[in-house]
């Protein structure tokens, strides 16, 4: 299934990987469930040697995307809980609640994924390459 997805940018996006090579995790932690550890990243990739933040500050712009990604979640609450369950609107809206703060590191971590695969291609020769580049 890895070689099916490989190359494809929503597999660096949902697995976290490098946006790059699509080898290696861009985080110290892969478990965005360990609150201090949630966005800590790799300076670099351990397989392809990518510099993940290409300049200061870079991921304030996911949180642009995190905004989006929030949205997404919450409209998802609303529509399960208020047309499939059949609860009420104030139901609807503890249910939103809930859920951005459930899965707040995942779309944390989500956004800044989108926001890197932006920016970075999937390179098939750095994939392959099986020591770091200088």
């Amino acid at each position: 299934m890895k070689k099916l997805l490989q190359g494809n940018p929503l597999y660096s996006i949902f697995t976290g990987t490098c946006p790059v090579c699509q080898q290696k995790s861009m985080y110290q932690n892969s478990n965005p469930y360990i609150l201090t550890d949630t966005l800590k990243m790799h300076e670099r990739c351990l397989h392809c040697n990518t510099k993940f933040k290409i300049e200061p500050s870079f991921f304030y712009g996911a949180m642009y995307v995190s905004y989006g990604v929030g949205i997404a979640f919450a409209v998802a609450a609303f529509i399960i809980t208020h047309f499939f369950i059949g609860a009420g609107l104030i139901a609807g809206f503890i249910s939103i609640i809930a859920t951005l703060l459930v899965f707040a590191p995942l779309i944390m971590r989500l956004s800044r994924n989108i926001w890197i695969n932006f920016f970075f291609n999937y390179d098939e020769k750095k994939a392959k390459g099986t020591t770091r580049a200088s």
